[in-house]
């Protein structure tokens, strides 16, 4: 195992190539390294901010996902990228919440990575993905909708099928992905 000092020094070292090997390698530090992440979580710089983001993205500890998931409101855009995609890679419940939020975001991509990252966290988003369905926001509603189908959990079933008579053509086409894939007005009899 590297030395932590050293890992942190190759993270914020500015080359790409070590940083990426230390961001990899940082997790089998455990919690020794989350502090040290939390430093560089706060730095004025964006560059060292979105490597100590990066590297959260291999940590399962719960405290992991609270500080990915306050890294979805840092005021540089590759940052909260970031942080949505490290959050789809373990199930975080913990941001659940701030997931949430990202969905009314005017950013696109953050809204899907936001989406996807809720998917991740599976059955535990499924109420609060259903929340959104009764907002305004289309763009929340059609990425909340995917992530239900995605999920696949049956307390979606009365809200997917209220989609089906949307007006709009997304939210019909990920109601009708999800309903399918739930088995929902499926029949099967022998001939």
């Amino acid at each position: 195992m590297r030395d932590l000092g050293v890992l942190i020094i190759d993270l914020t070292s500015g080359d790409n190539q070590r940083a990426e090997t230390a961001a990899v390698d940082l997790p089998e530090h455990g919690v020794k390294a989350l502090d040290n992440l939390k430093e560089l979580l706060i730095s004025e710089e964006a560059d060292k901010r979105w490597w100590a983001t990066r590297a959260l993205a291999g940590f399962k500890e719960s405290e992991a996902g609270a500080l990915l998931a306050d890294q979805l409101e840092d005021p540089d855009t590759s940052v909260r990228y970031c942080a949505a995609l490290a959050l789809s890679r373990h199930q975080h419940q913990a941001s659940i919440a701030k997931l949430i939020n990202a969905l009314d975001s005017e950013d696109s991509l953050l809204v899907r990575l936001a989406a996807d990252a809720l998917v991740a966290v599976g059955t535990p988003a499924v109420e609060p993905l259903m929340a959104i369905l009764k907002l305004e926001k289309i763009t929340a509603k059609i990425e909340a909708a995917r992530a239900l189908a995605l999920i696949g959990d049956q307390r979606a079933v009365p809200a997917l099928i209220k989609l089906l008579d949307s007006d709009s053509i997304s939210l019909q086409h990920w109601a009708n992905e999800g309903l399918e894939k739930m088995g929902v007005g499926m029949s099967f009899f022998k001939p």
